[in-house]
């Protein structure tokens, strides 16, 4: 009885920015509704967008995994800064790790700020878009529903892969070094990978809207940053995990997104805009370790 009350009370917890990003969302559908004396039916997703949600998951994660088999030359352009600084975050995590005293403030602040991160509050964020969308006959919000939950999937699958294939310890374990194969589920971070694999769709389906960009990604930020803060992660765990959430995220729109849902979509110049940049600090004399995020919109 209490752990199911203990849910409900995070579920509302989470309530007010999902709300938020709705509202947000059914404002730009309303002025971008067209102004004639008979309505325009809005396209739907594209051929049964719902109906081929499984067999979506499966090409999404045929292409996730094959991926390194497609890497070109380009691409070294962000392979070698993240390789880099994953490595020097690796190298670095147990001082990190070590620096943070367990303070309860910051560990109870922490704690509220990642539960936007779990499973729970990305699906139902995915739901509210799902519903809301079909309410109000918004083709726009029914494939940011659609898109938002297979890319929270696949996110999933990819993260329990990757913890059962690193075993990493988690930072309260073994002194917090961080070991490696040691049957701990620390390396990525999955909730990194569900905020960030979600807010990237969001940010893409409203591109067109600068302030539901800047939520979507300060949301997925600050989620990122709790589960350093509130000792859950290392940064390199963090840093992954946030990297492979934008990367499922921009896949799952680009390979299945409707382009008659809006003139902002089809302009793919427009996508270019985004630049995410991921660098560590480490600076021993000041005592000064951890990784600088900054988006430029």
């Amino acid at each position: 009885m209490s752990s199911r009350f203990s849910y409900k009370r995070h579920l509302l917890r989470v309530c007010p920015p999902i709300l938020f990003l709705i509202l947000a969302a059914a404002t730009m559908n309303a002025q971008t509704l067209p102004t004639k004396s008979s309505p325009a039916p809005q396209p739907s997703p594209s051929p049964s967008l719902e109906s081929r949600f499984f067999k979506n998951l499966l090409h999404d994660e045929r292409a996730i995994w094959s991926s390194p088999a497609r890497l070109r030359g380009g691409d070294l352009k962000w392979i070698v800064p993240l390789g880099i600084s994953t490595a020097v975050l690796i190298r670095t995590d147990s001082d990190t790790a070590r620096a943070l005293r367990d303070d309860p403030t910051r560990l109870k602040i922490s704690c509220n700020v990642s539960r936007f991160g779990a499973l729970y509050s990305g699906g139902a964020l995915a739901a509210a878009f799902y519903l809301t969308g079909r309410r109000l006959s918004d083709a726009r919000m029914r494939e940011t529903g659609v898109l938002g939950a297979e890319a929270l999937v696949n996110g999933q699958i990819v993260s329990l892969i990757l913890k059962a294939a690193t075993q990493r310890q988690r930072p309260r374990a073994d002194t917090g070094r961080g070991r490696f194969f040691t049957r701990g589920n620390s390396f990525p971070s999955g909730h990194a990978i569900n905020s960030w694999a979600l807010a990237t769709v969001i940010a893409h389906e409203y591109g067109d809207s600068r302030l539901i960009k800047i939520t979507s990604y300060t949301i997925a930020t600050l989620v990122s940053i709790s589960r350093f803060t509130g000792r859950n992660h290392f940064l390199s765990d963090i840093l992954v995990g946030s990297a492979m959430g934008y990367g499922i995220g921009r896949f799952v729109y680009k390979a299945h997104h409707d382009p008659t849902l809006g003139p902002y979509n089809t302009d793919a110049s427009q996508h270019r805009r985004l630049r995410l940049f991921l660098y560590p600090q480490y600076n021993t004399r000041e005592h000064v370790y951890g990784i600088a995020l900054s988006l430029s919109f």
